[in-house]
């Protein structure tokens, strides 16, 4: 009984979603005939008021039993109670169910439903969820399926290449959930330093290792009650990834140094530009781990795929761009301009693009002025290569200077555009744009400094 997966089909031209639910249905006692279904990914059944689903009977242990949605389905445990756990008449510790299993709880009997719930899924009628804009038929399928599935605690697991906007969309995410009052707390697995990852997700006691002088609370205790959003989840070291698994399974762990365990109320949505199915072949992340996350797989298309949403995005980003000097006139963009915009194939996605645009945005009000003409923008130059023409991309030849000379100009200008376009495309990380260029590390900090781009030198 897989427990995990959310089944998507076409059917009469509507996406059909089926999610895998679980109910308990009460078999005797003051509750029989009751039916209460499982929600989120752990359910805990005792007599404490504490617990998801309460048993008021003597019989029944403070917090009793649990039931965790795993992978391989719905798994029961024990947890120490004093008349033990049954399932079907016989004492178990921990034991997959199964449809129309019989669980003893105390004297209280529950009979196990499975069921799939469908939801159908239109195209959005909206061209916008949260901070996420686009009226392209694959962006409308993905809002339609946000708009069902936010308000639950179903896990997302976003892919897509860098700057196509997935931590817009977990933010909106957790905007549309009823978690949206509860924090939302942001972990990049790939900007942690890997010794350090650890601390960062769970925390640490005073004196768990060598500079922890004082205990640090982790992600996932900052963010109980709302969402944790891991981005780049597939750079997670890969000693690491267990510890993450039982975290997500049992909703509980410890801090580094720590022996308490701490349980926590979380919905998490993850994010990867790796694909993370090849990466699980590879061997490089852990399949347990990859289905326990892809309960609701998304991929998002690069913007060159969906390049009909471009004036739309541009509209709101200059809009964005317009309330950072509210005392100036909002910007808008000349024809001429967006149509420049629109041939330019976007490595680096709607990033990218609101890069160009701030650049833009800056050089037009340097000029006193507030549209945005085809000169204020890089690839608005009549023609790639072109001699003369404002704005261009590269500069007329000067009779006065020599091959040797125009030659060097040219590759500086190439080299700076080169590398501040790279460290774009990979958020200012030195480490993944080198290894994305095939370059030494070091000898892209050199050019990066050299060339006023590096990191280190933005405010």
């Amino acid at each position: 009984m897989t427990a995990t997966r959310v089944r998507t089909e076409l059917e009469g031209g509507a996406r059909v979603v089926e999610l895998p639910r679980l109910a308990l249905i009460v078999l005797s006692g003051d509750l029989r005939g009751r039916e209460h279904v499982m929600e989120g990914d752990a359910l805990r059944i005792g007599k404490s008021g504490e617990n998801d689903f309460v048993l008021a009977d003597q019989t029944v242990s403070r917090i009793h039993c649990e039931i965790v949605r795993e992978a391989r389905g719905y798994l029961l445990r024990d947890l120490g109670s004093t008349n033990g756990t049954l399932l079907d008449g016989a004492e178990i510790r921990e034991v997959y169910l199964r449809p129309g299993a019989i669980l003893t709880v105390g004297k209280i009997e529950l009979k196990v439903r499975t069921f799939a719930e469908r939801i159908e899924v239109l195209p959005s009628e909206r061209e916008l969820f949260g901070g996420a804009v686009g009226k392209s038929a694959p962006m409308r399928e993905i809002f339609g399926l946000l708009e069902k599935l936010a308000p639950s605690d179903a896990t997302v697991l976003l892919g897509g290449e860098t700057g196509t906007g997935k931590d817009v969309l977990a933010r909106a995410i957790h905007e549309a959930s009823p978690r949206k009052e509860r924090p939302l707390i942001v972990v990049d697995c790939g900007a942690v330093v890997g010794s350090l990852i650890e601390s960062e997700l769970f925390g640490h006691e005073k004196g768990a290792f060598t500079g922890a002088t004082a205990a640090r609370q982790g992600a996932f205790e900052l963010a109980d009650g709302g969402t944790l959003f891991l981005d780049e989840i597939g750079e997670l070291p890969l000693d690491l990834q267990p510890k993450l698994l039982r975290v997500l399974e049992q909703r509980a762990f410890r801090r580094v140094g720590g022996n308490r365990e701490q349980r926590v109320d979380v919905r998490i949505v993850a994010a990867s530009k790796r694909n993370l199915k090849m990466e699980v072949e590879r061997g490089k992340f852990r399949e347990d781990l990859y289905f326990r996350l892809a309960v609701v797989p998304l991929e998002l298309p690069p913007l060159r795929e969906r390049l009909e949403d471009l004036p739309l995005l541009v509209e709101r980003l200059l809009r964005d761009l317009s309330r950072e000097v509210p005392d100036a006139p909002p910007l808008t963009i000349a024809k001429s301009a967006l149509e420049a915009l629109s041939g330019h194939d976007w490595p680096g996605n709607v990033r990218e693009l609101r890069n160009v645009l701030a650049r833009a945005a800056y050089i037009t009000r340097a000029a006193g002025e507030s549209e945005i003409r085809l000169g204020h923008v890089p690839m608005g130059a009549p023609a790639l290569g072109a001699a003369g023409g404002e704005g261009e991309l590269i500069p007329p030849f000067d009779p006065e200077l020599s091959y040797r000379d125009t030659k060097s100009r040219f590759e500086e200008m190439f080299e700076k555009r080169y590398v501040s376009w790279l460290l774009d495309r990979h958020e200012g990380n030195i480490s993944a744009a080198a290894r994305a260029a095939d370059m030494d590390r070091k000898y892209l900090h050199k050019l990066a400094k050299k060339h006023g781009v590096h990191p280190s030198q933005k405010k």
